[in-house]
C-alpha cells in the first residue's frame, strides 16, 4: 500500500471510511471480535485511521489493540489508547506469534505483495490465531470496476477472488470460510499448524 498516496486522506476516512462497511459485514466483525479470548491482542492490518480497531474496543474493552499502516496521514486520526505503527503488511515489526488476530478491512488489495503480507500474518500469529478479511471479488461487473479504478489510481489492486485467497492461506497452515455477497466477502480463517518450508519475511 503505498502510504504517502493516503497521507492526505486520513480526515476522509475518518468521516466516511465506515460506509464502505455494509451491515452484514460489520455484524460478521463483531462476531469474530466477541470470540476472541479475553485480553487478546489484535491488529488491524492495513488500518488506515483505525476504523476496525475501534470497532473492536466498542465491544471488547480487554482487548490490546494495534494499527499497522504505511500512511502516517491516516494513522494520525487513530484513537487514543490503540497503538498505531508505521509500517507495510509485507514487513511487519512485530515479534513472532505476538498477535491471537488479524483483521483486514478493505484493504488487502492494497498490499503490493499479497503472499509476502500473509506470510508475516502467520509469523506474527499464536498457534490457532484467528484472521478476519473484507475485500472485493474482482470477477463479477462490480469487482472489476473497482479494480478498474484502483489501478487507475496507481494502486497495485491485488484483488483475489475468495477462492483464490483460501488456497493461498491453505498453503500457509490456515483453515478458512467465506461468506459471499455479491462482489463482496468475508473470509474467517484460523491458523492451524505452521506450514513447513516456508521462511519467515525480514522485518
Amino acid at each position: 500500500m503505498s502510504g504517502s498516496r493516503f497521507d492526505r486522506l486520513g480526515g476522509f476516512f475518518q468521516r466516511y471510511g465506515h460506509r464502505l462497511y455494509p451491515r452484514w459485514v460489520r455484524r460478521s466483525f463483531h462476531t469474530f471480535v466477541t470470540r476472541l479470548p479475553g485480553g487478546a491482542r489484535v491488529l488491524d492490518l492495513g488500518g488506515g485511521t483505525g476504523l476496525l480497531a475501534s470497532w473492536a474496543r466498542s465491544s471488547r474493552p480487554d482487548l490490546e489493540l494495534w494499527v499497522a499502516d504505511p500512511s502516517e496521514g491516516m494513522l494520525a486520526y487513530v484513537e487514543d489508547g490503540i497503538r498505531a505503527v508505521r509500517a507495510r503488511a509485507e514487513a511487519l515489526p512485530f515479534e513472532d506469534g505476538y498477535f491471537h488476530a488479524v483483521a483486514i478491512g478493505e484493504a488487502l488489495h492494497h498490499f503490493e505483495d499479497v503472499g509476502r503480507a500473509l506470510d508475516g500474518v502467520a509469523r506474527v500469529l499464536v498457534p490457532s490465531g484467528k484472521v478476519w478479511v473484507y475485500d472485493y471479488d474482482p470477477r463479477p461487473l462490480p469487482g472489476r470496476v473497482v479494480r478498474f479504478l484502483e489501478r487507475l489510481w496507481g494502486e497495485p489492486a491485488s484483488f483475489l477472488p475468495p477462492n483464490r485467497l483460501q488456497a493461498m492461506l491453505e498453503e500457509r497452515g490456515f483453515r478458512s470460510h467465506v461468506r459471499l455477497r455479491g462482489f463482496r466477502y468475508v473470509l474467517v480463517a484460523e491458523l492451524k499448524e505452521k506450514a513447513s518450508g516456508r521462511s519467515s519475511p525480514s522485518v
